[in-house]
């Protein structure tokens, strides 16, 4: 089991880098734009992404050139531009640097692998059992749940807040993107 979970952390990193070198490469086209986005914006822009994976593995086929695994890439993304979003606040304007950005950036996908390997360990490998279309689910779900939360402007009983969503929502995207590569 030490060596999957080896083969895990180093199939982890391989979609990290990929999604970072996207990330900078819209930041070198864009800028960090996403800074404008306010958090309803943002939980919006994920459930789209999610919700295209669902109606793709429910009708079997894409009108558009584009698969399941670029939105898994783009979750992943979009996840960790919301926990920096959490982390700053929105802005009106662009308000940091591509450097100060991919700082961030590198940050909150090293918080993400941590999170990933202290549950991989706690749930032994079960994403490898598991169908795409359960974590495909399970990012609904927790997009949902930071809907929940939004709507109670944080004021939750019991719950875990937006971030540790956001966290999940990027773990079970890599996983995704893992067993679709």
């Amino acid at each position: 089991m030490q060596k999957e979970a080896q083969n895990t952390e180093q199939q982890f990193k391989a979609v990290m880098a990929e999604c970072r070198a996207l990330f900078e490469k819209k930041l070198h086209d864009y800028g960090a734009s996403w800074r404008i986005l306010r958090p309803s914006s943002l939980t919006d822009q994920l459930y789209i992404k999610a919700k295209r994976i669902r109606s793709l593995e429910v009708k079997g086929e894409a009108l558009v050139d584009e698969g399941i695994r670029p939105e898994f890439i783009a979750l992943i993304n979009y996840g960790i531009v919301g926990l920096i979003q959490i982390e700053n606040g929105f802005a009106d304007v662009v308000d940091i640097t591509p450097e100060e950005a991919m700082a961030l950036y590198d940050r909150h996908a090293s918080e993400a692998l941590q999170l990933m390997l202290r549950k991989n360990h706690d749930y032994d490998e079960a994403w490898r059992s598991m169908r795409v279309s359960s974590y495909t689910d399970f990012i609904l779900t927790k997009i949902q749940r930071v809907k929940e939360i939004e709507d109670l402007q944080g004021a939750t009983l019991v719950s875990e807040g937006i971030d540790a969503n956001y966290m999940d929502i990027i773990n079970y995207a890599v996983f995704g993107a893992i067993k679709m590569a």
